[in-house]
């Protein structure tokens, strides 16, 4: 099988070094094995979007030299999709309505016992939707890591796939559309190894293989904070790319000849490609770079 990658950003706010990280590690491996790159644009929360963040996001990444293969992808288009998969679950009794509130389900320990499973609940309009957990996983092995441990108590729960407030959930969406679109591997930051058991699980309820999945460490800020635009992480400068470009490629274990680092961005992005292998990453799941936030 042909490899197929991506990177998926959600439009939250444009790209910081994090996110840049990430985009830098899932193209590599997948130009690497002489694979295809996709972007999927993860818009599936608009009350959390910025506006015009996908355009900033989009320029950002062909600022960097990263080329995506095929046509760029929106989630907020594809909610027929996941409306459909749902549609059939609640038809064959895999997934449910739930009435719960986060206030009822916090009281009971923060963990969903199941209360609406057997009472088969019609108003769809005051309900999230749940799936039932017929194929817990507690564990699932990454690229670098080995074998990682997903909690017992987690890997049970029927998670929500549908939110009372007619979004769609992540894990359901981030599946469906990884299968769709023919994705063979993840490579992603270290902040999603535990939703992976879930996405996992839904691979198996959906009767597929799993992808195989590459968690690169994440970039956190001094105060021990992971960067990201809820922590109001700096954006990426796209007119002056290549010290940043620079920067995140050593986060990522590169050692760059001073010739290769003084070149254009294409020739360090092809650099980049011929010289990539897993065993550079760091073993550290999260690391502070050893420059401020401000500086990137």
């Amino acid at each position: 099988m042909s490899y197929v990658g991506r990177f998926a950003p959600s439009p939250s706010g444009p790209l910081h070094f994090g996110s840049l990280v990430a985009a830098l590690g899932s193209y590599f491996q997948a130009k690497s094995q002489l694979g295809q790159w996709l972007v999927r644009i993860e818009d599936l929360d608009p009350p959390r979007e910025m506006p015009g963040a996908a355009s900033l996001i989009l320029k950002a990444i062909e600022a960097y030299g990263l080329e995506w293969d095929g046509e760029v992808v929106y989630q907020s288009q594809r909610h027929h999709l996941y409306q459909q998969q749902i549609d059939q679950w609640l038809a064959s009794g895999q997934a449910y309505l739930c009435q719960c509130t986060r206030k009822q389900i916090k009281a009971a320990g923060d963990f969903y016992l199941g209360t609406c499973r057997d009472k088969e609940l019609t108003n769809r309009s005051e309900c999230s939707v749940r799936l039932r957990m017929d194929h817990p996983v507690s564990s699932f092995i990454d690229l670098k890591h080995g074998e990682m441990t997903i909690p017992e108590a987690l890997s049970r729960e029927d998670f929500i796939i549908k939110r009372r407030d007619g979004l769609y959930a992540y894990n359901l969406a981030v599946v469906i559309d990884d299968i769709d679109q023919g994705v063979t591997e993840v490579v992603r930051g270290a902040d999603l190894i535990e939703p992976t058991g879930r996405q996992i699980s839904l691979y198996k309820t959906l009767n597929q293989a799993p992808v195989s999945y590459l968690h690169l460490p994440l970039a956190m800020d001094i105060n021990g904070n992971k960067l990201s635009k809820q922590n109001h992480a700096t954006a990426i400068d796209p007119n002056t790319p290549k010290p940043t470009l620079i920067k995140a490629m050593q986060f990522l274990g590169f050692k760059l000849p001073k010739d290769i680092a003084d070149g254009r961005i294409d020739e360090i992005i092809h650099w980049g490609t011929k010289n990539w292998h897993i065993e550079q990453l760091p073993q550290q799941i999260e690391i502070t770079p050893r420059f401020s936030n401000d500086a990137l």
